[in-house]
């Protein structure tokens, strides 16, 4: 569903990312294929995976929710924008986020870059 107003992630100030999205999935070579390459050319890295965790955090909330919808899990967020980076640099990156069913608390899904986005 697409919105017609600005629309922020809800419950943003409980928004929470799970570790094992950063250090095993994003930043992992392994499991998140380009996703990978593309966050460490921007300066992100294993050693400090705390710092995409707060860059992602900052990007939910710095950007409006583009589209939403419900799935069978619950409501999934889509937020587009420009996401602060280690280099000074400033690509435009996706992030995905779930209301789970039954809960109020935005988990993220996954994140990666814009279309033509490149480092």
């Amino acid at each position: 569903m697409e919105t017609d107003f600005a629309v922020k992630l809800p419950n943003l100030d409980r928004a929470f990312i799970e570790a094992p999205k950063i250090s095993g999935y994003l930043l992992s070579e392994e499991n998140s294929g380009g996703k990978s390459a593309f966050f460490v050319t921007f300066g992100f890295t294993l050693d400090q995976p705390e710092v995409l965790h707060h860059a992602l955090l900052a990007h939910a909330s710095a950007h409006e929710v583009i589209n939403f919808s419900e799935t069978m899990h619950g409501i999934k967020y889509i937020i587009e924008g420009e996401i602060h980076t280690p280099d000074g640099r400033m690509p435009q990156v996706r992030s995905v986020w779930i209301v789970d069913r039954g809960y109020t608390t935005p988990r993220f899904v996954t994140a990666y870059p814009l279309e033509g986005e490149n480092p």
